[in-house]
């Protein structure tokens, strides 16, 4: 007996450290994805174009250990994204771009990213989503104070350095002479889905009894609504308004949170009120309603900016794949860094939307299953998602909110994009799990019953 107790406590403590590796991994991934574009701007220049993909190590480290320790098991999206990749590659070197290192950087998305989402949704338990949320509160404080000194700053300043330490600016064309600041990341995508992350976590400790520091919570609301006038980014507020409507929606299923959502709302036209009657935020305020104006004289109204941004990537892949090679260009060729090393230059070779790079890389039928596999991926969590608000688990359905459409249509292509994507992926699926991760005595016990 005393034999069995031993080899059971040592085969737990094993596992256990085998889980805290792990998880001490997806940590690195996290933050290597906050301050990736802070090395390559200001700390690292000089090694802006290897940190690109600084992230890949951790995630075949995660892979690594998570097959030797059968931590995971390969589940049908993972098993048919990479079968699918490896087989794209072999028809980019006989029928397509023929560069081998150009096919293999597009296939990292999908073998060594993808499967990341389910490590985490496996590693993590509910009470790490949380914790990971609360840092998130944290950074976004000092991240609105950078972002305020980008908006202000002129792209000559040190605050607004391109990759690579380029003295033009990193900053995005906006309105009224100011320009979209991208914060920590390489570009203001990266700013635009932190705060939308962030938003996420804002609302669901706003609306759900969780233990959480009120000032730090009151200090990361107001960055929130600092940023989508400091960020001039029409998605960006987008994005607030589709999580404030899930946030609706999962109130109408779970009336006992109403009272604290009546409070938030409350707190939030006085927080937006006393925002308002402030120089910073003024300004910036004019520069984002200019932006609107100038936006939908080209692009039409919101609700027409809104139709194209979710369905016109989706109807051009469809309409515009008559004239690509049915097996496409070659897997990687859509990405800027396979651009480069192509051609030299950095761009869009195929295309800016990701549903039409896909198809445009892979050929018709294949982009076609790829897409394919993403929407039943996204059905399956949407379902899973709304089940848990019924057992008054809010978080995977606001998480969801911002996790829908980028992991539906997000430009994977892009390493931030990416990054967040497959972070929130995981999240969704660790936060919607029936029950945490058992704690090691729970676990010793089961075993030993």
């Amino acid at each position: 007996m005393n034999k069995i107790l031993t080899k059971n406590t040592q085969d737990i403590s094993k596992e256990d450290a085998t889980l805290n590796a792990l998880k001490k991994g997806i940590w690195i991934y996290f933050f290597l994805l906050i301050f990736e574009g802070a090395l390559r701007k200001w700390f690292l220049p000089f090694l802006s174009a290897p940190l690109l993909i600084v992230r890949d190590p951790v995630a075949m480290w995660l892979i690594y250990m998570a097959w030797k320790h059968h931590i995971v098991k390969a589940n049908i999206y993972v098993l048919a994204l990479s079968f699918i990749s490896l087989f794209a590659i072999c028809t980019a070197l006989v029928f397509g771009h023929g560069n081998l290192m150009v096919a293999f950087f597009g296939a990292r998305i999908l073998i060594i990213h993808f499967p990341i989402m389910f490590i985490i949704g496996k590693v993590f338990n509910l009470e790490d989503v949380i914790k990971m949320g609360r840092v998130l509160l944290i950074i976004a404080i000092p991240m609105t104070v950078l972002i305020a000194l980008q908006f202000y700053s002129p792209q000559s300043a040190w605050v607004n350095r391109g990759i690579g330490g380029d003295m033009e600016g990193a900053g995005f064309s906006g309105a009224m002479g100011y320009f979209r600041p991208p914060g920590t990341f390489s570009f203001t995508t990266g700013n635009v889905l932190f705060f939308s992350f962030v938003a996420c976590f804002v609302f669901y400790f706003w609306v759900a009894k969780v233990q959480i520091n009120r000032l730090l919570l009151i200090g990361a609301t107001v960055g929130v609504f600092a940023s989508i006038s400091l960020s001039i980014s029409r998605t960006l507020l987008y994005s607030i308004v589709l999580t404030f409507v899930f946030t609706l929606i999962s109130v109408a299923n779970k009336p006992k949170y109403l009272v604290r959502m009546l409070v938030f709302m409350v707190l939030g036209v006085l927080m937006f009120a006393i925002l308002s009657q402030t120089p910073l935020f003024q300004t910036g305020m004019d520069a984002f309603t200019t932006r609107l104006e100038v936006a939908s004289e080209s692009e039409g109204s919101v609700s027409d900016s809104i139709m194209n941004r979710i369905f016109g990537g989706m109807l051009t892949a469809i309409s515009n794949s008559n004239h690509l090679p049915f097996f496409g260009y070659g897997l990687g060729m859509g990405t800027n860094t396979g651009a480069a090393l192509l051609t030299g230059e950095r761009g869009f070779l195929v295309a800016e939307g990701e549903w039409l790079r896909l198809v445009g890389e892979m050929g018709f039928v294949i982009g076609l299953i790829v897409l394919l596999i993403r929407v039943i991926f996204c059905a399956d969590i949407f379902i899973s998602s709304y089940n848990n608000i019924k057992k008054g688990n809010l978080l995977p359905w606001l998480l969801l909110s911002v996790g829908l459409l980028t992991i539906l249509q997000g430009q994977w292509a892009q390493p931030t994009v990416l990054g967040f994507s497959t972070l929130i992926g995981g999240l969704i699926l660790a936060s919607s799990k029936k029950e945490p991760l058992p704690p090691e005595n729970e676990t010793l016990t089961t075993e030993l019953k």
